[in-house]
């Protein structure tokens, strides 16, 4: 796991909805449970902090980072997505996004890998198709682009399947599943918080590659028996029944960083 990845995780899935702000020296450790140095741990801070999704915050003392408004609307718009227990409702039509003056390859590149990210697959140069709109668009894109919602004639799931690899996105969901299986299984129930704080750690850190893997398509495109299905059903029940420990392994590093212990 990168250390970036990592501090994203730590942010997202345990501030969130509490302070917003950690000190550096419990970021450090809690990304020293999963092997990771504190050097590689601190210049991903330092990296954060520059691009724009942490700021520098001095709080009873102790130098963290909180995270800003921008990263705050993205973790968010995240952990919606990697907590659904269900699509919405899917109204038949798809939502088409006709990007202006995508730039240079490296700017081209940037709109591809965000476009995707919000579950968007390309369907002509510079034309992006999702079953809906995405909430995140206009802050993704700014003003350059033009949007219409179309009905498509012909099978939505042939058409789905042309443009997404449903196949390989099917098959990452049932490794995901027997992989988190194996985890899980043994797991002592008088663990510490800090194997809690562990576990859940490694479990939403892969199942939230899905992100950028899985668009969340509505079951009326997909093939029947979607394993998706059965594998976030699994994940949640992991990730709530580990989720007291380990955001208590978190308070507990927040208050020693703090000299509060």
């Amino acid at each position: 796991m990168l250390a970036r990845s990592a501090v994203f995780d730590i942010y997202g899935d345990h501030l969130l909805s509490s302070t917003k702000w950690a000190p550096v020296a419990a970021l450090v450790q809690l990304t020293g449970v999963i092997d990771i140095a504190p050097a590689a741990t601190r210049t991903a801070i330092s990296r954060m902090a520059r691009e724009g999704w942490l700021t520098a915050q001095t709080r009873d003392g102790a130098r963290g980072y909180a995270m800003t408004p921008r990263a705050a609307q993205r973790l968010a718009t995240a952990g919606q997505r990697i907590y659904a227990d269900h699509t919405p409702e899917w109204d038949g039509r798809w939502h088409i996004v006709v990007v202006e003056h995508s730039g240079d390859r490296s700017a081209r590149a940037r709109v591809r890998a965000s476009m995707e990210y919000l579950g968007y697959a390309r369907l002509a140069v510079d034309t992006w198709i999702a079953p809906r709109a995405s909430d995140d668009l206009a802050g993704t894109l700014g003003p350059g682009y033009r949007e219409f919602h179309s009905e498509l004639s012909g099978d939505p799931r042939q058409f789905a399947s042309s443009m997404w690899d449903l196949e390989q996105i099917a098959d990452a969901h049932r490794q995901y599943d027997r992989w988190l299986t194996e985890l899980v299984q043994g797991f002592p129930d008088d663990a510490s918080d800090e194997e809690r704080y562990l576990t859940r750690t490694l479990a939403v850190h892969e199942w939230r590659k899905f992100l950028f893997r899985d668009p969340g398509l509505p079951p009326e495109v997909l093939p029947d028996a979607w394993p998706g299905t059965v594998a976030s059903e699994r994940f949640r029940d992991v990730a709530a029944r580990l989720r007291p420990g380990a955001s208590a392994y978190v308070e507990s590093c927040i208050r020693t960083a703090l000299g509060r212990a």
